[in-house]
């Protein structure tokens, strides 16, 4: 095909690195659509963005509610179905899809409109809802978990990449402390509601709820949202499957999802050294190492291009936000343990008690969003963020039995404003330090490496507490039965009396804050990953952003060369 002039879109904010103008063979790149370029960058109004703004919160309320609403609904739906084998499979099922999926999501979004990718994503994930609701048996319940997975994996990614195109960077990080707060909140929020819905009307309105949430998101962005030209829109259908790295995503997503099934399984319904998790290690290892050597063949047209995953601050952000994130998810998980088991309180009490956590990281989130917007710079954030956040770690690894409650909430407090403030805040790295043309694949691993990390957390935790909890109690009770184990942090007071509580609950304590050092480890490893970014002005981008609106043409861009005709 004819070469074509390069396109300079005059709303597009100057770049911190230098821009790729040509392909590999040295050809001109070529513009992304035929359309008015000006109307790619034209923002919404006011009010405008923040009906849109609605329609994310409402399919991210639906997404995150998924991941935890059922915590408490899983026993009615085991005495109606008979399906306790099938436990782990009804969240599971849910996150494996998601996190698998995001890749190809990431991919997408580069080669269509984010507009209708969205749509797509809420689609997918209300028929999948629409199909838990309706389930007859666990497997049809379990194929509805998996298919609002798929839908789950557009949704996490592409609200970040629909702020990306719709709001203005000076006002960005505000917006996605908002997010954040969306996140955070109705992660906490799912297992109260879920276990409302499930006393007062049934487990299946865990799942319809979905539906009008979902309604609003869909009326929201159809009506409402410009749909811009993706980076490779211009390339054509055969084009667009040639970079769509189908073979890389074949050996991608079962080499995910056999890692997850090990972790899954591994230290719960399989010792570690059992076979099947061997098996599924090696399998995964090797699926994941063809994939590495298919994306250093593909360069350009991987998945994960090599030059945006080696790119200095991409490393460093990725390192950022598993740890911050993973670190995040241990606490969430082991203090209501702690509450349960040592303080004796019920899991409404409980949960009430860790609010901190929840209530710190909302509070930081947003504020975080608003002092980038005021000082321009995130690097320093980030920075602030791993140091308070591994001084609340420190400081709740410190916990023993007889500690006040005063001091395990102060605790959540330093811990939770530290992780917050870099929560969100970690999305403004790839929109800032890479190419435009970069972002979107950049966010769709950020996504997935938040996803990833709460697998890989979980069952390190998990396997730290079970290890530590049955030497302990060897140590400290040898007569009472390691079996407690599996028993259960609510019934300890019941099954252990007189004389054998206090080191009982002394073991138990041990066991939990020693789970409480592998957040603390993550929290100083965040350290290493927000240290190692480049301390690069938001504020200057944002001033080149608004001469870009006002139509100076210095804060044009040329079109990304790499997506080119063949």
């Amino acid at each position: 095909m004819p070469k074509r002039e390069s396109l300079t879109v005059p709303a597009t904010p100057p770049q911190h690195k230098p821009e790729v103008t040509s392909g590999d063979d040295g050809s001109e790149p070529l513009s992304a659509t035929e359309s008015d370029s000006k109307e790619h960058h034209e923002y919404p109004s006011l009010w405008q963005g923040i009906i849109v703004m609605i329609g994310l919160c409402s399919s991210l309320l639906c997404v995150s509610l998924d991941q935890t609403i059922l915590a408490t609904a899983i026993p009615r739906i085991t005495d109606e179905f008979h399906s306790l084998a099938d436990v782990g499979w009804y969240g599971s099922s849910y996150l494996f899809a998601t996190t698998a999926m995001q890749m190809v999501w990431g991919k997408l979004y580069t080669f269509y409109p984010a507009k209708w990718m969205f749509l797509v994503g809420i689609a997918i994930f209300e028929a999948g809802s629409l199909v838990c609701a309706l389930s007859r048996t666990s497997a049809i319940l379990i194929v509805g978990r998996s298919v609002s997975g798929m839908g789950a994996g557009s949704l996490s990614a592409g609200a970040i990449v629909i702020v990306t195109n719709t709001i203005p960077l000076r006002k960005r990080p505000i917006y996605l402390g908002f997010i954040g707060c969306v996140h955070t909140v109705t992660s906490v929020a799912g297992p109260l509601l879920g276990g409302v819905l499930t006393d007062h009307a049934s487990w299946r309105w865990c799942f319809y709820i979905n539906l009008p949430c979902g309604a609003v998101s869909f009326v929201a962005i159809l009506f409402l949202l410009k749909s811009n030209a993706a980076p490779a829109s211009h390339l054509t259908a055969k084009e667009k499957v040639l970079h769509m790295d189908l073979i890389g995503l074949f050996f991608f997503i079962p080499g995910v999802i056999s890692f997850l099934l090990a972790l899954e399984w591994g230290g719960s319904q399989y010792d570690w050294n059992n076979k099947r998790i061997i098996v599924l290690f090696v399998v995964s290892s090797l699926l994941l190492l063809i994939f590495t050597g298919v994306q250093v063949r593909q360069k350009d047209r991987a998945t994960l291009p090599p030059r945006i995953i080696t790119e200095r601050n991409m490393l460093g952000v990725l390192c950022y936000t598993i740890c911050n994130s993973g670190a995040l998810f241990v606490f969430t998980y082991y203090l209501p343990v702690w509450f349960q088991a040592i303080k004796g309180l019920s899991a409404t009490k409980s949960g009430l008690m860790s609010l901190p956590t929840e209530l710190g990281v909302v509070a930081a989130s947003l504020a975080g969003g608003v002092l980038v917007t005021i000082l321009g710079y995130y690097t320093p954030f980030l920075i602030t963020s791993s140091a308070i956040s591994s001084i609340g770690a420190g400081l709740l690894s410190t916990l023993v039995p007889t500690s006040g409650l005063g001091k395990s909430l102060g605790y959540q407090v330093v811990m939770s404003v530290g992780i917050g403030l870099g929560f969100q805040n970690a999305m403004l790295v790839p929109q800032v330090a890479l190419a435009p043309e970069d972002t979107i694949m950049a966010i769709a691993t950020l996504s997935f490496a938040h996803s990833f990390a709460s697998s890989i957390s979980l069952t390190i935790g998990q396997t730290v507490f079970h290890s530590g909890l049955v030497r302990h109690l060897r140590e400290m009770a040898p007569s009472v039965d390691a079996g407690l184990v599996r028993e259960g942090a609510t019934q300890l007071r019941e099954r252990v009396s007189g004389d054998m509580l206090e080191p009982v609950l002394r073991a138990y304590s041990l066991a939990v804050t020693q789970t409480f050092y592998v957040g603390l480890a993550m929290c100083l490893l965040s350290l290493l990953g927000s240290a190692s970014l480049q301390w690069l002005p938001v504020r200057e981008r944002m001033d080149g952003e608004k001469a870009g609106e006002d139509g100076d043409e210095s804060g044009g861009r040329s079109v990304p060369g790499h997506y080119r005709d063949s």
